[in-house]
């Protein structure tokens, strides 16, 4: 049987697991409230403070993907996509993030794809330089240098 001290440490090990991380919060905190500052100086934020921001943020995310997971199972579907997420923004009434958050998932979309074709030409690159090289007729001789000379394994 469970006694409420084991009770509460398993407790606590779940809030630990579903933790935003804290250096995360405090940063986006501290960024946005600089933003919002008019003297734009540093802001200080108290431990406690963080701590209500980080749940809150935690709570939102829940009940924000609660709410998408739901609109996928309308769907007949098991991921959630991006449209679902946007759904459940306005089904929550928050239906002000939808642009931004559609902008920001295309600016995301648009890098990645970038960065996916720079490593795509890089890999290329490389395949066309560590190709052997071919002898005065079009073809490599196997095992062989450019010449023609047989190579033994380990030279």
């Amino acid at each position: 049987m469970e006694t409420p001290k084991t009770a509460a440490v398993g407790e606590k090990v779940v809030a630990d697991a579903e933790e935003l991380p804290k250096a995360i919060v405090r940063r986006l905190v501290k960024d946005k409230l600089s933003q919002l500052s008019l003297d734009g100086g540093d802001i200080q934020v108290q431990k406690d403070s963080l701590s209500a921001f980080s749940e809150s943020a935690r709570i939102f995310i829940h009940y924000l993907s609660a709410t998408a997971n739901d609109i996928c199972k309308e769907s007949k579907r098991q991921t959630i996509n991006a449209e679902d997420v946007f759904k459940a923004l306005e089904e929550i009434e928050f239906p002000e993030f939808v642009a931004s958050l559609r902008a920001s998932l295309e600016e995301f979309k648009q890098k990645n794809a970038k960065r996916k074709s720079d490593s795509s030409k890089a890999k290329e690159a490389k395949k066309s330089k560590t190709e052997e090289p071919a002898t005065e007729n079009g073809e490599a001789h196997e095992n062989g240098d450019e010449d023609g000379n047989t190579i033994a394994d380990g030279e």
